[in-house]
């Protein structure tokens, strides 16, 4: 963290460092299964199941990883973001903030909300990796699990809860 005197808080490293990983074990389970893969694979899983297929190719097999990676970069800016943004807390009596901005009340809450949406971003990795569950099975189904979308929902749902808590941390914190 940063100095303790009003100084802008470290980026958190570390809570990026699921994130990594479960980009990492992305691309090695991808690799590895490449080879294996029918010649045309699932691109879309709608309600009733797999909806739209494409010819097997590399830019078609790794469009999860693809949208993960785009994931990563922008949970990575908007932690940062939020981190160089000076809270409300330090603005001077009177001094005007722009609209477009929603200020954290303190540096601590700046940085859990970076936290958050870092843990976010992580939890939105492991729903890409169930879905690849599907979409990188060697037998072309066009079924999907009934399974499916709760396992896609449940992590998120579950990494919403930590930005959720430290939204309402930070709007009790401003009432004091």
């Amino acid at each position: 963290m940063g100095d303790g005197n009003g100084s802008r808080p470290d980026f958190p490293w570390v809570w990026l460092l699921p994130q990594l990983a479960v980009l990492a074990g992305l691309v090695v389970w991808g690799a590895a299964v490449y080879p294996g893969l029918p010649e045309r694979v699932p691109q879309h899983i709608g309600p009733g199941g797999i909806d739209a297929w494409a010819d097997k190719s590399v830019a078609a097999v790794f469009v999860p990883v693809l949208v993960y990676a785009g994931t990563v970069a922008v949970m990575t800016a908007a932690s940062a973001a939020v981190l160089r943004v000076r809270p409300a807390n330090e603005l001077a009596p009177g001094e005007r903030a722009s609209s477009l901005v929603n200020r954290p009340s303190t540096r601590a809450s700046a940085l859990r909300t970076a936290r958050a949406t870092l843990q976010l971003g992580f939890c939105i990795g492991l729903s890409i990796a169930v879905t690849c569950t599907v979409m990188w099975r060697t037998e072309p189904d066009p079924r999907a699990p009934a399974w499916l979308l709760p396992a896609v929902l449940a992590p998120i749902a579950l990494g919403l809860v930590p930005v959720l808590a430290a939204a309402v941390r930070d709007r009790r914190g401003r009432r004091k």
